[in-house]
């Protein structure tokens, strides 16, 4: 642990920006965004997404930075938002072209080598469950795995630290439930 250190996951030291304490968003960047990019491709699911919604909560620090907030807590907050309105996009987009099939571009389908096949059915289980998950369980379950403390997970999910827990048990209990295999279809 650094004096510098921006609230990493590692240390858990707050970062603040007011008009008096500027954040460093160099350093911001190295500490948060591996961090934030993952988050955003467990809850979203599509890297190019993911990438995106970081640079662009980057910039929006860049160019308006939070005050009295968490910079960390901020970005992960401002970054799901931006993924969310992208997905709504994406689904407009997808509506439009099934409407009018002729304007999809096409393409051959890549045929996948056994393993990669069982590890892409894998990641779709998961996500599959992921997404069957509401908006605010899949936000703090997912940032609790990126090691945001209950109180951080409040501040950006919009609600209590005491509900946290009770949301975490639930997200669990019901990601546990779609990921469950049935006994059945290993005969």
């Amino acid at each position: 642990m650094t004096d510098s250190c921006p609230g990493c996951r590692s240390c858990r030291r707050p970062v603040y920006a007011s008009a008096s304490d500027t954040v460093d968003a160099d350093r911001l960047y190295r500490e948060c965004a591996p961090s934030l990019f993952r988050y955003l491709l467990r809850y979203g699911g599509d890297a190019e997404a993911a990438a995106d919604a970081v640079q662009e909560a980057f910039a929006r620090l860049l160019e308006r930075p939070p005050r009295d907030v968490r910079a960390r807590t901020w970005l992960f907050r401002v970054a799901t938002n931006l993924l969310r309105q992208n997905g709504r996009s994406e689904r407009r987009r997808l509506h439009l072209l099934r409407e009018a099939p002729e304007r999809a571009p096409l393409g051959a389908p890549y045929e996948l080598p056994d393993r990669e096949v069982e590890t892409a059915e894998r990641r779709s289980r998961v996500r599959t469950a992921l997404d069957a998950l509401g908006v605010r369980d899949r936000m703090v379950l997912l940032m609790r795995a990126e090691g945001f403390s209950h109180r951080e997970i409040a501040e950006a999910a919009g609600t209590t630290t005491q509900s946290v827990g009770t949301i975490l048990s639930r997200a669990l209990d019901k990601l546990a439930a779609e990921l469950n295999p049935d006994p059945e279809d290993w005969r």
